[in-house]
């Protein structure tokens, strides 16, 4: 269930950027609104008195602080990766980063690997290609543009392996909403910065419906976390399969809502990803 409602939480982060670029709402302000709104329900679902002492002394926060730095972080880097490479640079290079996660959990916590698991996760990335690919409207791009997708590419990795690491490590069950919270927070301050400096030199306009466009995304953005966190930390399942369903039924789903709902037309690649995804999906959870 909590894997469900991740999948489902992310799903909507890409569809509530969607309508942000569809009605013109300043982005950079709908992200820092919607951090501090995460940040704000992080706090409210944490049920035990907040004694900012013992939340420094705590074992994650400077994991937390880290997070937050390669939220954002990460965010511009595959802003970057779309314009100057295209969107589906983008959305590749984020996507394949699941193997990262994948890895590091079948050699740091010795998870299992057999033939039917193997199989799954391979064809798990061969769906995320095929899912994602668009048509090239280019001849192509410099080799020397390659280092913004790779950069995304172990990025992203490093986020999701993290927040395992993290998560295994050091986080009790009950530190869970507070964990998020510091990491939302340490996102929208540097966020903030980002619009001091844009203010500084007189490029910022306030934009009223980044409000609530970032209110909405907060709320999403929270649980899409706090879900993943709560899947990772069941029993039932380990790392690797976690990550593995977690991105590509994304991808899936979130293809599926662009056709149906925002008229983006597949190719015969992108339904082969679908069918393919939804085969790794099978023999990933069974194994």
């Amino acid at each position: 269930m909590y894997l469900l409602l991740s999948i489902l939480a992310s799903t909507l982060i890409f569809i509530i950027f969607t309508l942000v670029g569809k009605y013109k709402i300043n982005t950079l302000q709908t992200i820092v609104f919607n951090y501090f709104t995460a940040f704000s329900l992080g706090v409210i679902s944490y049920s035990q008195p907040i004694h900012t002492q013992d939340i420094i002394q705590s074992k994650w926060f400077y994991g937390a602080i880290g997070l937050g730095v390669l939220f954002i972080s990460i965010f511009n880097v595959m802003a970057l990766t779309a314009q100057r490479n295209g969107i589906s640079v983008a959305s590749v290079a984020s996507k394949m980063s699941v193997i990262i996660p994948i890895i590091f959990g079948l050699f740091a916590y010795n998870e299992s690997l057999g033939l039917q698991k193997a199989i799954g996760i391979l064809l798990a990335l061969v769906a995320v290609y095929l899912a994602s690919v668009k048509k090239r409207t280019e001849t192509g791009f410099a080799l020397k543009g390659l280092w913004l997708p790779l950069l995304l590419f172990f990025g992203s990795g490093v986020i999701d392996t993290s927040i395992k690491y993290i998560e295994t490590s050091f986080i009790p069950d009950g530190d869970i909403p507070i964990f998020s919270a510091c990491i939302f927070m340490m996102a929208g301050l540097i966020g903030v910065g980002f619009i001091s400096a844009k203010a500084i030199q007189k490029q910022f306009t306030f934009d009223k419906k980044a409000i609530l466009s970032g209110f909405i995304l907060g709320i999403v953005n929270y649980y899409s976390i706090y879900m993943l966190l709560k899947a990772l930390d069941a029993e039932n399942f380990e790392s690797s399969t976690i990550f593995t369903v977690n991105n590509v039924a994304i991808v899936m789903l979130s293809t599926l809502v662009g056709l149906l709902f925002f008229k983006e037309k597949l190719s015969t690649k992108n339904w082969s990803g679908i069918a393919i995804a939804i085969i790794s999906i099978i023999l990933v959870t069974l194994a």
